[in-house]
């Protein structure tokens, strides 16, 4: 029987919106952020904190976990959820990314793209067809096509050759999929260039999968370049499927995706920053490694329900940094985790009540310290217009 992955939406402010998606292991609700799993475990959490927390989708790397443990050891548990005994919906990438951060391992052409393994120096190769193979294999619930990230920057005719490969691959992703209980996102690219982005976009919508992904960007390009292609691409996708901004997640990014249109986020952020003694809050970036936190006998954010929060000090995690105990960067990460998803749930609540614009200055004017940038402005005044139809 064939799975219907339902997307409604259920309450409009502007572009903002709340919706529901329905997958094989259960319903979420949108704006979400999803905690990235590279290796199928995201770094320092259990599964049971992540749902404590309040994650519902997770994301899982297809090229890792290619290559070890292999795709066949996580298919003999079952899939994802049961290698890794985390229950909810899993999302796995195609290894796009890869094709850009692992540039210097790489080489690129119409068939695939062939890699050096940077773990044994052996020769790899990753196709459309071997990337739906492998994500068959892990059984995620949303699947990528294979495509190709341009860096940035990159020449224009660069851009424009690399978003035409990425539409021919994608219906050899189209082609070989086999799973019904799999969704299939398309990704639109283009960089920067409206123009491209458009292209991409006229290219990509008739393949009609069940939801579509804005890429190729967060990838060094400032953010007064970035928002204008999320605007345009945003607005130009299909209304009742789902839109998914790859490998974004600070949290004045989920703000300004939301804002104009983004149901989806992922990044590495939240669990790096922490790894590195940072802790977020809705006054900015707290540094646990400076002096004055050391003898702050406050949580981290009096704000947040997290379980660091509720248990300990800025001074007790400062301490643990300086010793190189392993709970200080756990439980930072557990806290920006917790605290990205109270962000997304504090939007969906003003979504509803039809105040999302008034919360978003308010909370901006807090986290900027009153120098909001015109890059999340303009993103603001946007979210009240129409969309492109």
């Amino acid at each position: 029987m064939k799975v219907v992955f339902e997307f409604e939406v259920k309450q409009r402010d502007g572009r903002a919106r709340t919706a529901t998606f329905a997958t094989p292991r259960g319903q979420v609700t949108t704006p979400m952020f999803m905690p990235v799993g590279t290796q199928g475990t995201v770094k320092g959490i259990s599964p049971q904190e992540l749902s404590d927390i309040g994650s519902q989708m997770v994301l899982a790397n297809t090229y890792h976990l290619m290559l070890r443990p292999g795709e066949q050891l996580v298919e003999a548990h079952g899939g994802l959820p049961g290698f890794t005994a985390y229950p909810g919906p899993f999302l796995t990438d195609s290894g796009g990314f890869q094709v850009m951060s692992l540039g210097h391992l790489r080489k690129i052409t119409e068939e695939g793209v062939v890699f050096k393994n940077h773990l044994d120096g052996s020769r790899v190769e990753l196709t459309p067809e071997r990337s739906i193979q492998v994500q068959e294999a892990l059984g995620a619930d949303v699947i990528m096509a294979f495509d190709e990230c341009p860096p940035y920057p990159a020449e224009r005719s660069y851009i424009q050759a690399s978003l035409e490969r990425t539409v021919r691959w994608l219906e050899r992703c189209h082609t070989v999929k086999t799973r019904e209980d799999q969704a299939l996102f398309a990704i639109v690219q283009g960089g920067v260039h409206e123009d491209l982005r458009l292209q991409s976009l006229e290219a990509t919508l008739p393949f009609a999968t069940p939801g579509f992904a804005v890429g190729g960007l967060a990838v060094g390009e400032s953010k007064e370049e970035m928002y204008p292609a999320v605007a345009f691409t945003a607005s130009r996708l299909p209304e009742n499927k789902p839109r998914y901004l790859m490998g974004v997640g600070h949290p004045e990014d989920l703000v300004a995706g939301i804002a104009l249109g983004i149901d989806m986020f992922d990044c590495v952020y939240p669990t790096r920053t922490g790894r590195f003694g940072y802790a977020l809050t809705d006054d900015g970036r707290l540094n646990l490694n400076s002096s004055a936190a050391r003898t702050q006998l406050v949580p981290l954010d009096p704000e947040c329900d997290c379980y660091a929060c509720r248990h300990y000090t800025r001074a007790y995690l400062a301490h643990l940094l300086r010793a190189e105990e392993m709970l200080a960067p756990r439980m930072l990460s557990l806290h920006n985790l917790r605290y990205l998803h109270r962000l997304v749930e504090r939007m969906r609540d003003a979504i509803t009540q039809q105040h999302f614009q008034a919360w978003a200055a308010e909370w901006s004017q807090r986290y900027f310290r009153g120098n909001v940038p015109e890059w999340f402005r303009k993103a603001l005044e946007q979210s009240a217009r129409p969309e492109t139809p």
